[in-house]
């Protein structure tokens, strides 16, 4: 079975774009003292839990 070009690569562009958004809007969050949200968190594959002990 193989996955049709264009949607691998769609996938992973899109996947790409979640990441940097996130990275972006975790790292403004924190510059302005505040916690990232969650879902910016998961996506960047850091445990929220674990961010409150830093």
């Amino acid at each position: 079975m193989s996955i049709p070009r264009t949607r691998l690569s769609t996938g992973f562009i899109g996947r790409a774009f979640a990441v940097f958004g996130a990275a972006v809007n975790a790292s403004s969050a924190v510059e302005n003292g505040r916690r990232p949200a969650r879902r910016d968190l998961a996506t960047l594959g850091i445990d929220p839990k674990a961010f409150d002990q830093i």
